[in-house]
C-alpha cells in the first residue's frame, strides 16, 4: 500500500442541505488553511491541536491556541465544557472560526464544541491520523462518550472544509496506521470493493468519496448512512469492554469479521462471502480475533446500548442487496456467533 506518486490534491465535494464543502487530500493540504479561514470571513480563530504547534499552519488571523490530547479518555462533556470556556474567555464569536488539528477523537470533540458554542460556530478540520482522514473528520458527526457507551452525546455539525494533509501520515507509528486501516477494510463491504489494491492516497480519496455520497443522501442517519457503521456495533462494545486497550479501527476490524459471520449465521450471505470478510481484514494486517478475557454477556449488554438499537439488537449486515441495517437480530444468533469467534492468544 505505497503512497501514490506526487500529483495534485484530490478534491472531494460533500453536498449537504444548506450548502456543501470540500475535502482536500494530498501532501501539503494544510497550507490551504489561511485561504479557507479567509473565505469564512472570520476575524479570529481558536486552534485546538493535539499535535506539535510546528505542524500547524498560521490561520492568517489572530488566534487562540489550545493544546489537546488525542484519545478516548479526554473525549468527554467535561472537556467540551473546558474548551467552550476557553473560547468565551478569548471572546470568540459565532462569526469567527474554530480549527481542529488531530486524530479522530479530536475532530469529534472539537466538532461538538463548535456545534454547541454560540449554538454553532464554523469549524475546519485538519485530521492528522489515517483514521480521521478516511472517516472521522468527514460528514459532520460529532460526539463524546459516556461511561455507558461510545458517542452517546453528540450533534450534527458540518465543517466548512477538511484538509487531509497526507504528509502527517509519515509521522504516525505503525499501530496508528493499522488503526486507520480498520475503517478502510469495512469500505470493501459497503460500496468500495477492492479498495485495498489502490495506493494509500487513492484509498483515502475513495473512502472520502464513498462517505460523501452517503452523507449527501442521508445527512442525519435516517436510513442509508447506517451502512457507514459496518462492524461498529461490536467494535464500539469491544472498545468499552477493553477500556480502550483495543483501538477504534482495530475493534471495527474484529467487528467486521463478526458481522460477516453473523450474516452467515442468519443465512444472509454464503460461506465464500463470510470468508471474504476475514481475508480483507487479515490482508490489512488488522486484528481479527476477540480479545481474551471479554465476556460475551458483557458485549451483548453493551451492544444493546448502541445508538442504532431501537428495539433489541441491531447490526449493519451484508446481504443479497448489499449492506443494510437489520433490527431485531435474535440474541441467540449473536451469542452463537460470538461463541464461534476465535480468541486472541494474548
Amino acid at each position: 500500500m505505497a503512497e501514490a506518486p506526487a500529483a495534485g490534491p484530490h478534491r472531494v465535494p460533500v453536498e449537504v442541505p444548506g450548502g456543501g464543502y470540500e475535502v482536500v487530500i494530498g501532501p501539503g493540504a494544510r497550507s490551504l488553511l489561511p485561504g479557507v479561514v479567509a473565505a469564512t470571513g472570520a476575524r479570529r480563530a481558536a486552534v485546538v491541536s493535539a499535535r506539535p504547534w510546528e505542524w500547524v499552519p498560521d490561520p492568517g488571523v489572530p488566534a487562540l491556541r489550545v493544546e489537546a490530547r488525542d484519545g478516548e479518555p479526554d473525549k468527554t462533556l467535561a472537556t467540551v465544557g473546558a474548551l467552550c470556556e476557553r473560547f468565551a474567555a478569548f471572546g470568540l464569536t459565532r462569526q469567527d472560526v474554530i480549527v481542529s488539528v488531530g486524530g479522530g477523537t479530536t475532530t469529534d470533540l472539537v466538532g461538538l464544541a463548535a456545534a454547541l458554542f454560540h449554538r454553532g460556530t464554523p469549524v475546519i478540520h485538519l485530521p492528522t491520523s489515517l483514521l480521521a482522514q478516511v472517516d472521522a473528520s468527514i460528514g459532520g458527526k460529532t460526539g463524546v462518550n459516556l461511561p455507558l457507551g461510545k458517542n452517546l452525546v453528540g450533534a450534527y455539525w458540518q465543517p466548512r472544509a477538511v484538509l487531509c494533509d497526507t504528509e502527517f501520515l509519515s509521522t504516525l507509528p505503525e499501530r496508528e496506521l493499522v488503526n486507520g486501516y480498520g475503517e478502510l477494510a469495512r469500505c470493501h463491504f459497503i460500496g468500495a470493493p477492492g479498495i485495498r489494491e489502490l495506493p494509500l492516497r487513492e484509498q483515502i480519496a475513495a473512502s472520502v468519496a464513498l462517505k460523501a455520497s452517503v452523507v449527501a443522501a442521508d445527512e442525519r442517519d435516517t436510513g442509508l448512512r447506517h451502512i457507514l457503521n459496518y462492524g461498529h456495533t461490536l467494535g464500539h462494545a469491544l472498545e468499552i469492554a477493553t477500556g480502550f486497550a483495543l483501538r477504534h479501527g482495530e475493534a471495527v476490524a474484529v467487528g467486521t469479521v463478526f458481522a460477516g459471520r453473523l450474516a452467515g449465521e442468519l443465512g444472509r450471505i454464503d460461506e465464500a462471502r463470510v470468508a471474504e470478510h476475514l481475508a480483507v481484514v487479515r490482508g490489512y494486517g488488522l486484528p481479527w480475533r476477540l480479545p481474551r478475557g471479554v465476556a460475551a454477556g458483557e458485549l451483548v449488554a453493551l451492544m444493546r446500548r448502541d445508538k442504532k438499537a431501537t428495539g433489541g439488537l441491531s447490526f449493519v449486515l451484508d446481504g443479497p442487496g448489499g449492506a443494510t441495517l437489520v433490527h431485531g437480530v435474535p440474541v441467540e444468533a449473536v451469542e452463537r456467533t460470538l461463541a464461534a469467534m476465535p480468541v486472541a492468544d494474548d
